[in-house]
């Protein structure tokens, strides 16, 4: 069997992946193992037990021990044996650490573990496990050492060694370097600490938990915000004194994602600010995920907490469009009016529309200049005119007919359906400047294909969804029944979720009697932001969700942008020369 490297990992903690105890369960209710190793002093590489003890327990209860020697397979340093008593003759007739572990991994199931400074023995066992092809279980894991440094002070012990707490506590079995009289000796200090929790407000095994690891002051003094908050899913809202909203987020749980901000894993400066600043946590319960997601949006552009960094301005978005008159050019513009008729947008930035308009320049003649032209007066034409980057419609050197053709044709087609023109020219100059060997220049214009492609492939996928009237769509509760969602023009009008085990027609009828009036309105996001209708089109493409009911059909162009995924992800990512096969 081939040797699994171990690596030296940090104590599972509350990490939701873990298995076995609810991290709510009361302290006085909680099942723990309590477990120490001898070992030959070696680093965790599989082996190196020599003894193993453990003793469960349970609101100050004994329910079993586990004591064992066990033959590491290698010599024993006489330090060691000097240290604990164990010699070479005592493990001899000692089972491996192999036959050893399925007793001891059923004897810690379902319970929380304890050790004096735990990340050493854990650390020995998992690596054991992973040498010999066990899985470990992952449990909860309680260090009394770390424990003790948060709630014994330096007046109280001079140090955290077990033998120093074990006196501190007056433990009945003292330590003597044998496992299980240890492991006898932590059970009492484990009690002893768990005494004086109560006074830290420390009731739970989660709470333990995480009452043991480097959580700063401000986050042990303000952890009372997270009592009482539900379990469902929705959205949180962190206030200050004059109640300004401080901070808005989503979970699927409420309760269990604001605990997670008093925990030793939360680390951002920000945050760690915001706490400070806190003085209540408003929680607004909703339907699904879904339905929280909109709303922290919807929140969030709303007030614009300081300690929210996206989403905050959506009306900072921008557009791409063509003006009136006779050869129009592109201008970035905040709103769209219904007169408009050629644009691509929005963009996040004014420097996106900027690339995606340099795009739009190296693919079509559309003129750059900002004059106003006139189809009488001749206007002088600048420099690109004499480098050839322009059609010098300012002097009239092209009509207005072949101007619309050859460079406002393209442009309206690219964004309202078939960016195919617009694309092969992109191509052909890549190639060209590759061929000469101006890979940096290619390399711009590669960026310019990306920012039109990524534009022209939202607004499109955006638009399919906004010019729906109605939409209707379920996807299976984690519970049973049925997560609801009713869509007006890319807008989330209505959200809710059927019982398990009855028909969701009911539900959804009174969701829609309900439901928020939405006007369409002109461009691809007539209604709610772009990152709203994205939203809502993440959760209707997801595999399991079924499309309940339409007012008219939902379909992209044939030859619209879509296709063009794959030379979007390529001219993201990829080097200049690979987009040369991309041409259709």
């Amino acid at each position: 069997m081939a040797q699994a490297e171990y690596v030296q990992e940090s104590l599972a903690g509350l990490d939701p992946a873990v298995g076995g105890v609810d991290p709510a369960l009361p302290l006085y209710a909680t099942t723990f193992v309590v477990v120490d190793l001898e070992t030959t002093g070696g680093a965790p590489d599989g082996g190196g037990i020599t003894e193993i003890g453990a003793v469960k327990v349970r609101g100050g209860e004994q329910l079993g021990e586990l004591a064992t020697l066990v033959n590491p397979g290698q010599p024993i340093p006489p330090f060691i044996t000097v240290l604990t008593g164990i010699t070479q003759a005592m493990l001899l007739p000692a089972p491996p650490i192999e036959q050893v572990l399925p007793s001891f991994l059923e004897f810690i199931a379902d319970a929380v573990l304890v050790a004096h400074n735990a990340p050493y023995d854990v650390g020995f066992l998992k690596a054991a496990c992973a040498k010999h092809g066990y899985r470990w279980p992952n449990p909860r894991v309680l260090d009394t050492a770390a424990l003790a440094r948060r709630v014994l002070t330096r007046d109280e012990v001079p140090n955290r060694k077990l033998g120093t707490l074990a006196a501190y506590f007056r433990t009945a079995t003292q330590p003597t370097h044998r496992a299980l009289d240890d492991a006898k000796a932590t059970v009492d200090v484990l009690h002893g600490l768990i005494g004086r929790l109560g006074g830290h407000r420390v009731d739970t095994v989660g709470d333990a938990i995480e009452f043991a690891r480097a959580v700063t002051p401000t986050q042990r003094r303000k952890r009372h915000l997270a009592e009482g908050l539900p379990k469902v899913p929705g959205v949180y809202i962190f206030r200050a004194a004059d109640d300004r909203p401080l901070y808005v987020g989503t979970s699927v749980d409420i309760a269990t994602r604001v605990r997670s901000y008093f925990t030793a894993g939360e680390k951002r400066a920000r945050i760690s600010e915001m706490l400070a600043a806190a003085e209540r946590v408003e929680a607004v319960e909703c339907a699904h995920s879904l339905e929280a997601e909109v709303r922290e949006l919807r929140l969030i552009a709303a007030h614009a907490p300081p300690y929210n960094r996206r989403s905050k301005y959506p009306e900072r978005m921008v557009w791409l469009k063509l003006t009136d008159g006779p050869y129009p050019r592109l201008s970035i513009v905040r709103d769209l009016t219904p007169t408009d008729t050629a644009y691509l947008g929005p963009f996040t930035s004014r420097r996106a529309a900027e690339l995606a308009a340099a795009g739009f320049h190296d693919a079509v003649p559309l003129r750059q200049c900002t004059h106003r032209l006139s189809l009488r007066t001749v206007t002088p034409a600048c420099a690109l005119a004499e480098l050839g980057r322009c059609a010098a419609p300012c002097e009239h050197r092209i009509t207005p007919e072949e101007y619309d053709d050859r460079a406002v044709l393209p442009f309206r087609t690219a964004t309202a359906s078939d960016p195919q023109r617009v694309v092969d020219a992109l191509l052909a100059r890549i190639d060209v400047l590759s061929g000469d060997q101006r890979y940096e220049d290619a390399a711009v214009v590669r960026s310019r294909l990306a920012a039109v492609l990524r534009a022209t492939v939202r607004m499109q996928r955006l638009a399919a969804l906004t010019g729906i009237t109605e939409l209707a769509a379920a996807r299976p509760a984690a519970r049973g029944g049925w997560e609801l969602a009713l869509v007006r023009h890319g807008r989330l009008a209505g959200a809710g979720v059927s019982p398990p085990g009855v028909h969701p027609r009911p539900t959804l009828t009174a969701i829609r009697a309900t439901a928020e009036t939405v006007a369409g309105g002109h461009g691809p996001v007539p209604a709610a932001t772009a990152e709203e209708s994205e939203r809502i089109l993440s959760w209707l493409e997801r595999p399991e969700t079924r499309l309940v009911e339409m007012s008219s059909g939902w379909s992209s162009p044939v030859g619209g942008a879509g296709r063009f995924r794959d030379l979007l992800a390529k001219a993201e990512n990829g080097p200049s020369h690979q987009l040369s096969t991309e041409r259709s």
